[in-house]
């Protein structure tokens, strides 16, 4: 009989591996995802994995039941299969199948339909402005993809039931009104069937809604397919939203995400997002933190970001463009950092204020709680006043480009700033596109902005990922207040800067030479230089920073070195020992 190093048995849904150590030292080192029980290594019994076990047993052959090894064998030809479509599909070798719509895609959509078909579950992560709605859309010819689900942000459930009504008229479209769940079918007033006399094709909701309507759509054979707009909503594994897309999620055959900005925060955040849409394509949250992640007390981060990018790429779980891989390229696009003046006496008095928060973020041996809470009070309190310190003069910057005839967006974050914006440009009656407004009256300032009937649009700093046509009439964006991610830069960029924009693209950095802007700026790297956007699909997929503690760290040590106070000294022992002994 040929030798064997111990043996392996399917228990759903793991792999249970028993062999002798020097061969379980190999399998570790091989599958960083496995978890031992006792003496037995477990992994779970994805097609992927299914696929190296059957190579791994020709190096070390393990015992295997018959029935066993005719599974692995199955489960792994479909991984071959799937692998072998992915790189056909991507090199070109083999054409994508056209698909009825109203407006023909171009060939690099086609591609993501297929792929979105044939994997049934796809995060398109392609640059922003190329299309991800249509791809989606594009899913809808499949009739085993209907009636289907869109789920996006609430000011843009309008602009998705356009893009339907455009690529397929044909399709019945509705937008959910209510939290709680109703009759789809008898949706006219006092319950007669005026609207649909059949459930709908496309049903639209935004991530709020989602929670209430959960168990309703997922009743078996009710939906057939979810596309997540937006999907990097789904990235808190304990929020009712996510719980309630989960539940969809499960209940459906096909499931698609869009996305420019996957993540904006921690890699181990991505596999909420890809749970959703592949389940178990990266095995659960633990295999996947020992796998790809390096943990600490707080977070997880992925280890190598480009190298976890190539594996969804190539495992068609993850599909990115850009624009010169799509053949859509743009006019030119440039950031320029415009310095302003601003109220110093303003900043100075609050710097004066926060100071002891400083204190306490920058001492050694102050307890993890005081030093997270003073450092969120920090940055809120100096972002704030360096906007409004500034927004005056912001104003009157706006009001030079509007004067020579451009129409710009602006965007901002503190209500304080909205306020002294508006009142300083009323005569050019700014449309507002905030946290504060209603979807319909989101509607209504784009409509006005896109119309001439105002050349100003004010929106936060994160309320319009995803919003399409403002490229038509703006060439012009500033930024009244900088975030600290990247990526809300890009997405507002992106408003203008994207598919349908004919002329040349500019974006000004409106930065304080006090406050926090310095900070920011540098962080960001828009300090004393111009940037442009560049969305390399080898590039990392997460978003490098939300606020780290380090960035907190340095504008605490600008607020004490403005001030001329001195570095805190460490706590002493005895007060380190009671801080620990009460925190115990």
């Amino acid at each position: 009989m040929d030798r064997t190093y111990g043996k392996i048995q399917y228990d759903d849904p793991y792999w249970a591996v028993e062999t002798e150590p020097h061969v379980a030292i190999r399998l570790k080192r091989l599958f960083p995802r496995v978890r031992e029980r006792a003496s037995t290594s477990l992994i779970r019994a994805t097609d992927e994995i299914c696929r190296d076990l059957e190579w791994f047993l020709k190096r070390y052959p393990l015992e295997i039941s018959k029935r066993d090894k005719a599974f692995m064998h199955e489960r792994s030809v479909m991984h071959e299969d799937r692998m072998t479509l992915v790189e056909s599909l991507m090199s070109k070798r083999v054409a994508p199948p056209d698909f009825e719509l109203a407006l023909p895609l171009r060939d690099y959509q086609r591609v993501a339909v297929e792929l979105a078909l044939q994997m049934k579950g796809l995060l398109i992560a392609d640059e922003l402005g190329l299309g991800k709605s249509a791809e989606a859309i594009g899913t809808f010819t499949c009739k085993d993809t209907l009636p289907a689900l869109v789920v996006t942000m609430p000011h843009l459930c309008k602009q998705w039931e356009r893009e339907v009504n455009r690529f397929a008229p044909k399709l019945r479209t509705h937008i959910v009104k209510k939290g709680k769940p109703y009759d789809l079918i008898a949706t006219g007033r006092g319950g007669t069937r005026t609207l649909f006399d059949r459930f709908p094709d496309v049903i639209i909701m935004n991530y709020h809604k989602l929670a209430g309507w959960a168990r309703t759509l997922a009743a078996p054979n009710l939906i057939s397919s979810v596309v997540f707009d937006e999907s990097q909503e789904l990235r808190r594994s304990e929020s009712d939203k996510y719980s309630a897309a989960k539940q969809i999620a499960d209940a459906v055959k096909y499931r698609t995400g869009l996305t420019a900005t996957p993540i904006y925060g921690y890699g181990s955040e991505f596999h909420n997002v890809i749970e959703c849409l592949r389940p178990d394509a990266l095995g659960s949250n633990a295999e996947f933190l020992r796998e790809w992640c390096d943990v600490n007390s707080r977070h997880s981060s992925i280890r190598d970001p480009k190298a976890f990018g190539t594996y969804l790429r190539e495992q068609g779980i993850m599909i990115r463009r850009t624009r010169t891989e799509a053949g859509r390229e743009l006019p030119a696009f440039q950031v320029i950092p415009q310095y302003i003046d601003a109220d110093l006496a303003e900043i100075e008095k609050v710097s004066k204020n926060v100071a002891e928060l400083a204190k306490i973020i920058l001492q050694q041996g102050r307890k993890g709680f005081d030093k997270m809470k003073a450092a969120e009070e920090l940055d809120m309190r100096m972002r704030q006043v360096t906007g409004v310190a500034k927004a005056p003069f912001v104003a009157e910057f706006v009001k030079l480009l509007v004067d020579s005839g451009e129409p710009v967006v602006v965007y901002a974050w503190h209500r304080e700033v909205y306020s002294i914006l508006r009142d300083k440009l009323k005569d050019y009656l700014p449309a507002m596109y905030t946290g504060s407004e209603s979807a319909v009256q989101k509607e209504a300032a784009v409509n006005s902005f896109i119309e001439g009937k105002t050349k100003i649009i004010l929106i936060s700093l994160r309320a319009g990922a995803g919003l399409d046509g403002l490229q038509k009439v703006c060439r012009t964006t500033v930024h009244a207040e900088l975030d600290w991610s990247p990526g809300v830069h890009d997405q507002n960029w992106g408003r203008v800067y994207r598919d349908g924009q004919e002329q040349p693209v500019t974006s000004y950095m409106l930065i304080a030479e006090a406050g926090s802007d310095p900070i920011v700026a540098d962080v960001l790297g828009i300090k004393n230089r111009q940037i442009e956007p560049v969305l390399d699909p080898n590039a990392d997929l997460i978003e490098k920073l939300a606020v780290k503690d380090d960035n907190i760290r340095k504008l605490a040590e600008r607020v004490l070195m403005q001030q001329g106070i001195p570095m805190p000294e460490p706590l002493p022992k005895t007060e380190k020992a009671s801080q620990t002994a009460e925190a115990t």
